[in-house]
């Protein structure tokens, strides 16, 4: 479906600060051979050297050298001085050294070791991005803005980012003890997690309701695609074929490989533009466009986001309303638009530079923006009515009432049962619900 070949792979996950993941990430494409390789720019004009300024930097370089309390050498200084260059830039260049760029490459083949959350660094603090589905960071708890204040009762403040990682990262079925802040808590949370290798399914499908579907992605990764054609496969023979409606999951998605979130677009959209990039340099200025084939034939199809989703998420959903071929449901999404091109520096390190924007159909622009929902959800939790005293009394609770007359009362176990799914989906997950509900009318219109 990828309608332009890159001479180098664009990685857009949210991996944030120094993009690492706790035990990986899921920004890089899979195959080693489409890493962007070092190669010789055309000079097309003369830039002078900031030579004041490289005469301050020899400088302290000097008098690191000569007076710091201990010794440094030589390859950490420049290192280091790599690594502020980077850093001072934005928070999703990075330099990666041996050990980080392995990681890098390892954590987009769906497996890797430590928690399962992507996280960022705000105030000093470490701050969860989105815990990464069916990991011990989500059975634990963890919820997308959670601020990280200790680590085993070691304060994180102060930390670069990169030493939270290495300490929250270990040997599977080790522990490690959080100290959070939630917004809404009274008193921070200790939230003990197990370490544990990662596992990371992209894609998962199910039936919600006859005639109505449930596509779940939590990361896109290089398969993702192909992954989402699949669960269609899989949901339209569940259902015997007749869909009349889908929902796509994309909440504490944190992105992923643009090729990933280009195919997914493509799978229900007919023709058009999907995305764009631009930047300062020629390799940064693509276009993706969608081939023709819708792979659910037109049938209404709600997405649902929230603050964690994020980057490639970011794109599917924005497509997809720019071409008001879905409805956008839930809360403002992340706001990451920007690309980083991973550059090999040789000796197995490389550079993460963000080279470029991108950008919906209809020309916007997200970075820092975000998209905004067509349906606004609050965050809600709704309560079962089994503890309430007193319930509503209806007709049919009545001793002796009338039966309906006309043979269309249900069977009282079968009416139980229904009535027990659907409190049970509404308790579970409202927003789900409530997409649910939006199709059931977007299919009663369409008839």
């Amino acid at each position: 479906m990828l309608k332009k070949n890159n001479s180098v792979i664009l990685f857009l996950g949210v991996v944030l600060g120094m993009l690492l993941s706790i035990g990986g990430t899921v920004i890089a494409d899979r195959e080693p051979v489409n890493v962007a390789t070092p190669v010789k720019a055309k000079v097309e004009e003369v830039v002078s050297l900031p030579y004041e300024e490289l005469r301050a930097f020899t400088e302290v370089f000097g008098r690191i050298k000569r007076d710091y309390v201990e010794p440094v050498s030589d390859k950490k200084l420049l290192e280091d001085a790599i690594k502020g260059m980077l850093s001072g830039l934005d928070p999703h260049s990075a330099y990666l050294d041996i050990e980080q760029y392995k990681e890098l490459r390892e954590g987009t083949m769906g497996q890797f070791g430590g928690l399962g959350i992507e996280v960022t660094m705000e105030n000093g603090f470490v701050k969860v991005v989105s815990p990464i589905d069916d990991t011990p960071a989500q059975r634990a708890g963890m919820m997308a803005g959670d601020l990280i204040v200790r680590l085993n009762e070691k304060p994180v403040k102060g930390m670069a980012l990169s030493d939270a990682v290495k300490i929250m990262r270990g040997e599977p079925g080790s522990d490690i003890l959080l100290t959070v802040i939630r917004e809404g808590a009274e008193a921070p949370l200790k939230v003990n997690i197990t370490r544990a290798i990662i596992k990371v399914k992209s894609v998962k499908q199910r039936i919600i309701e006859p005639g109505y579907g449930y596509l779940r992605i939590g990361s896109f990764q290089s398969r993702t695609g192909q992954g989402v054609i699949d669960a269609i496969a899989e949901l339209k023979k569940e259902n015997e074929g007749d869909l009349k409606g889908l929902v796509l999951d994309l909440r504490n998605n944190p992105g992923g490989v643009l090729n990933a979130a280009v195919e997914v677009s493509d799978a229900f959209l007919e023709k058009g533009l999907i995305v764009y990039t631009e930047g300062r340099i020629k390799n940064s200025e693509m276009r993706f466009n969608a081939a023709p084939g819708d792979e659910i034939n037109g049938i209404p199809l709600v997405v649902l986001i929230n603050a964690g989703s994020a980057s490639a998420s970011e794109i599917v959903a924005g497509a997809l309303q720019d071409h008001k071929r879905a409805i956008i449901m839930g809360e403002k999404s992340f706001g990451k638009g920007s690309v980083q091109t991973i550059l090999p520096t040789g000796k197995n390190a490389a550079v993460k530079l963000t080279t470029a924007r991108y950008y919906t159909p209809l020309g916007r622009s997200i970075q820092a923006e975000g998209i905004e929902p067509d349906v606004a959800l609050a965050r809600v939790k709704l309560e079962s009515l089994e503890g309430l005293k007193f319930k509503p009394v209806k007709e049919a609770d009545l001793s002796h009432h009338l039966e309906n007359g006309k043979g269309k009362d249900k069977d009282k176990e079968s009416e139980a049962k229904d009535k027990e799914e659907k409190e049970a989906l509404d308790v579970r997950d409202y927003a789900l619900h409530e997409a649910l509900t939006l199709l059931k009318g977007l299919s009663i219109l369409n008839k």
